[in-house]
């Protein structure tokens, strides 16, 4: 088979990490008899330097062109301080999902086997086992909501940012959690601050209506606050976790810190026709580009998962993370994971390992 894949290496340690993911890919199609077409996409303070603007015209087009879109990272602080919307490279990332469908982020955070010591928990909760998948409504809420600054008579300058969120809106993330529970643990845990917020009323009331329609599938109503303490406590009572963009921004960051390392951590952002945007979590990392440091493991994960749902190849998946916990097996990391001072390698020596495992 043939797949059309779109990279946006971006800015910081992206090409770095894109780079050694191509490497896993390629070896990937050698193996199994793919083909891998990959087309080069500008976007964020890369393309702000090349162009003008992060999100250059014909960018969505080229991705839409593809089957899936890996991306590196965007940003840096180079760019971070402009107030034209245009020449800001998180400007990119909101547009791109949103011209693309991508209302569904999913995160993974799992404790790989050979980490269980970098786990930041106590290790009689840590043994328990943690893995969880965050499912974030990424095109809804006050992110993409109506944003104002106005005056006050006697309160100064104000500011508001309208959190809106529609019926269709949570019905599709929804769906997609309960989905996915059905491919995992068949446990579904909805986050909402329904005691405060109306939007969350409404969230809760289609998620109980949803949980009818799927009687194989446990489900329960978090609230945040309540949420953010279970991830510290007992984070391996959660299957799947679904909530709305805001919450799950932070969450999805809490529960990537207590798998050991934020360079270990993938994510996909998937609609329902559109090709998925696969990505690591971390940022790009501007301190430590072109070193040879950056943990390219994220990224390569981020390759198992688009084989998985964008590509339907379950066994080059499993492949790939086979591979990854080979790896880790053997005590060798990257300078942001705990090791042996012998056993550390640099971002071309961990990829290079790893496509000898495959």
């Amino acid at each position: 088979m043939e797949y059309k894949i779109a990279l946006i290496r971006g800015d910081g340690i992206g090409p770095e990490v894109v780079g050694e993911a191509v490497k896993v890919m390629d070896v990937v199609a050698a193996k199994y008899g793919h083909t891998f077409r990959y087309t080069d996409v500008l976007m964020g303070g890369c393309a702000i330097d090349a162009v003008g603007k992060s999100y250059p015209d014909g960018t969505a087009e080229t991705c839409k062109a593809c089957d899936a879109v890996l991306l590196g990272a965007v940003g840096g602080p180079k760019w971070g301080h402009s107030t034209q919307p245009e020449k800001r490279p998180e400007t990119a990332l909101l547009s791109i999902r949103k011209d693309l469908g991508l209302y569904a982020n999913l995160r993974p955070a799992t404790l790989r086997p050979a980490l269980a010591d970098a786990c930041p928990l106590r290790r009689e909760t840590a043994e328990k086992g943690i893995d969880l998948m965050m499912v974030r409504e990424l095109t809804g809420g006050v992110y993409f909501g109506k944003r104002e600054r106005y005056m006050t008579e006697d309160r100064g300058e104000e500011a508001s940012d309208r959190m809106a969120y529609s019926e269709l809106e949570i019905e599709r993330i929804g769906r997609r959690a309960f989905e996915l529970a059905r491919l995992r643990g068949k446990k579904v845990s909805s986050v909402d601050k329904a005691n405060v917020l109306e939007t969350s009323r409404l969230w809760r009331e289609i998620m109980h209506r949803l949980a009818k329609e799927y009687p194989d599938v446990a489900y329960e109503d978090v609230l945040v606050d309540n949420c953010a303490m279970q991830l510290v406590r007992d984070p391996s009572q959660f299957d799947v976790v679904v909530t709305e963009n805001m919450f799950g921004d932070i969450l999805s960051d809490e529960a990537s810190m207590i798998t050991g390392s934020i360079g270990l951590l993938p994510s996909a952002s998937i609609g329902d026709t559109a090709p998925g945007l696969y990505e690591p979590i971390h940022g790009s990392a501007p301190d430590i580009a072109g070193q040879d440091k950056a943990n390219p493991i994220a990224t390569i994960l981020s390759v198992a998962m688009m084989l998985r749902y964008s590509f339907q190849l379950a066994a080059e998946a499993d492949a790939v993370e086979r591979a990854v916990d080979a790896v880790l097996a053997e005590g060798w990391h990257t300078a942001d994971m705990a090791g042996d001072a012998d056993k550390l390698v640099g971002t071309v020596q961990m990829g290079r390992l790893i496509c000898e495992k495959l």
